[in-house]
């Protein structure tokens, strides 16, 4: 499966952002999707995640109540909007689908990425 992250520019704290994830080459419901972002000189961390029928999301806790992730599967895409947005939330933001049922944070367990799409926040 081939994903295709878009979305990204550069805004200002508090401002959002809809970042899309468009999968294809197989259908995007055999995957458990994930969001991930990674800064100068850190390790890709893991934002937010959804299960294959999209019943269940988890969310890392510098996110929670701000980010959320959706996925609509018939349209092989899967979303991260971003709400009051925060310097700290600066970075490369990548899709990745894991093909394993069961549900890891962890990026080393995903599968497929795709390239990133960057997101400035400005104080």
């Amino acid at each position: 499966v081939q994903l295709q992250a878009s979305g990204g520019g550069l805004v200002q704290a508090g401002d959002s952002l809809r970042l899309s994830c468009a999968a294809s080459g197989r259908s995007f419901s055999s995957f458990i999707m994930g969001w991930f972002r990674q800064s100068p000189g850190k390790e890709r961390e893991f934002v937010a995640g959804m299960s294959r029928s999209g019943d269940s999301t988890y969310s890392a806790d510098s996110v929670k109540g701000r980010f959320a992730i959706f996925r609509d599967n018939a349209k092989n895409t899967g979303y991260l909007q971003m709400n009051s947005l925060k310097p700290e939330d600066t970075g490369v933001y990548y899709c990745a689908a894991k093909t394993s049922i069961n549900w890891n944070g962890n990026p080393k367990f995903y599968d497929y990425w795709g390239r990133g799409t960057q997101v400035t926040v400005s104080s």
